[in-house]
């Protein structure tokens, strides 16, 4: 029996149907098989960058902008791709066949470690550790490396660890950062950056927005924010901003794409929760204002999550610019307020994000680029997983403004994680799986 009465349509990033007649709790990050198989590779998975290596090595380069003269050593990494992938296959592995490593032409592998690492463990550093040991050992192994320059191998799979707290430099890469950098419980997928989420689903709007959320929303999840009647909150935000259910981004951003504006996104998301119900006109002050009325506060609340994404699809893709993302948080939701005199997107949380967000991206940080923010960050972590998903799709869409591009800061995650179908079509996965 389906644990909520609500069920939707879902549509993918073309408006077509995937999927009708769905019961809200199958896109649980908690029974879905495909939002399972999607976390559970983000926690086993770690990229090596063997040209990377290859080159810290030529140049004795150590952690972030160090180098050691004297100590650059000529190993091909590249050339022998195939003998250290086997090497560290065999050391990872727990039984034979359990490890999965792609090889992308020879310069990164892509390792997917047994899940019996992790079950033993108890955080998802397991991954990241084992993979950073095994391709040291394999270099160290395959060149015959003597006891004096085999700390330059480890330093090129370890960065600076553990003379810094995280791996500073080195060529292995998680989806997840390092533990102590969660700042709370259960923050771990939520403390991913926009632009990895943007490369990894090649720079597609609606699936960067979708994968953000899945990570977002997964992370509520972990922190205990979707207990009891949260839960159903939690998915309805899940479903209508993240996985464009009943085609409702969609529809929104095709309506308004071509001339719309952030205040056309307003009356059209209007228009629609009356079409639909989910609002309805209540009394009129003697200015002759309409107060807006509803009975689900939750499903009203996951249409102004759909409508902020829609807003902010329509402005920023009509520019082209990802630093409007935070004012377009701001206003849609202010907009919405005062037109229906029901609350905005996470009930006014999106705003204070917005404002906090305005002054971090644009102001100290002389608009560096909200592509590096995440839902860890002081600024973006107050709403309940619907302001990351809006970055996501804003910086897929900009076109070159941010001082921190997607391919400056997470160019291996494209190259590598995005060639898995779960992560660059996540849409499709959460459907396929129903």
């Amino acid at each position: 029996m389906a644990k909520f009465s609500d069920t939707i349509d879902l549509y993918d990033d073309q408006g077509k149907l995937l999927k009708s007649g769905v019961a809200l709790d199958k896109i649980s990050p908690l029974s879905n098989p495909g939002i399972l198989k999607l976390i559970g590779l983000t926690k086993r998975t770690v990229a090596v960058n063997l040209g990377g290596a290859e080159a810290a090595l030529k140049t004795g380069a150590i952690g972030k902008g160090n180098f050691i003269k004297g100590r650059e050593m000529n190993l091909d990494l590249v050339a022998n791709a195939a003998a250290i992938k086997e090497k560290i296959q065999k050391m990872v592995e727990v039984v034979p066949g359990d490890t999965e490593i792609k090889d992308f032409g020879g310069k990164l592998l892509l390792v997917t470690v047994p899940e019996a690492r992790i079950a033993a463990a108890a955080t998802y550093d397991a991954a990241i550790t084992a993979v950073a040991a095994a391709a040291t050992y394999a270099v160290i192994d395959q060149f015959n490396v003597n006891m004096f320059d085999a700390s330059m191998v480890k330093a090129a799979f370890w960065g600076t660890y553990p003379q810094t707290m995280d791996m500073v430099g080195s060529n292995c890469a998680s989806i997840l950062s390092i533990p102590q950098n969660n700042e709370g419980l259960g923050y771990a997928l939520r403390n991913i950056p926009a632009n990895h989420a943007v490369m990894m689903t090649g720079k597609n709007a609606m699936q960067a927005a979708a994968l953000m959320a899945i990570f977002e929303q997964a992370g509520e999840f972990e922190m205990g924010a979707a207990i009891g009647p949260f839960e159903r909150a939690q998915l309805l935000l899940l479903a209508y901003q993240g996985l464009n259910a009943n085609n409702l981004v969609y529809d929104l951003v095709k309506k308004n794409g071509a001339n719309g504006t952030i205040g056309t996104v307003v009356q059209s998301l209007v228009e629609r929760a009356i079409e639909d119900k989910v609002i309805t006109a209540g009394k009129k002050g003697a200015s002759g204002y309409v107060f807006y009325e509803t009975k689900d506060p939750m499903l009203w609340n996951a249409y102004c999550a759909a409508g902020t994404m829609a807003a902010t699809m329509v402005n920023c893709g009509a520019g082209r610019f990802a630093q409007a993302v935070s004012s377009t948080l701001l206003y849609f939701n202010d907009l919405i307020e005062h037109e229906t005199g029901l609350p905005g997107c996470d009930y006014g949380r999106v705003m204070g994000v917005a404002v906090g967000f305005s002054f971090f991206s644009h102001s100290i940080y002389g608009g560096g680029g909200p592509g590096t923010f995440n839902g860890n960050h002081v600024v973006t972590r107050h709403a309940a997983g619907v302001g990351m998903p809006c970055i996501a799709a804003a910086c897929a869409l900009d076109a070159g403004t941010q001082m921190f591009s997607p391919e400056a800061t997470s160019k291996v995650y494209g190259d590598t994680f995005g060639k898995i179908e779960e992560f660059a079509k996540p849409i499709q996965a959460v459907s396929k799986g129903l």
